[in-house]
């Protein structure tokens, strides 16, 4: 199992694939940044860490492109709050 994160941009969000199943942290852009709307696990994946290894890799990912990051989404701001490594990358 890879876990990695890719961007899709054509569905506009963020994708780690899990066997059969999709996490995913959607997004839009808006003046060069991306703001993070909305992140799905799917239920039977639930609290086994999934939606923070994505959260990482997302940050990661929007970190390597150069880009910033507006976070509306309230795990990924949760996740943000809990990780300083990452508030350059936060503009609103």
């Amino acid at each position: 199992m890879d876990n990695s994160v890719i961007e899709n941009p054509t569905a506009h969000r963020f994708e780690m694939v899990i066997g059969d199943a999709i996490a995913a942290a959607y997004y839009r852009l808006e003046n060069g940044n991306v703001v993070l709307t909305h992140t799905e696990v799917p239920q039977e994946l639930s609290g086994q860490g999934i939606g923070s290894r994505l959260a990482e890799g997302v940050f990661r990912l929007i970190r390597a492109s150069g880009r910033k990051v507006i976070v509306r989404c309230s795990f990924m701001a949760g996740w943000a709050s809990r990780h300083p490594e990452v508030a350059d990358l936060v503009v609103g």
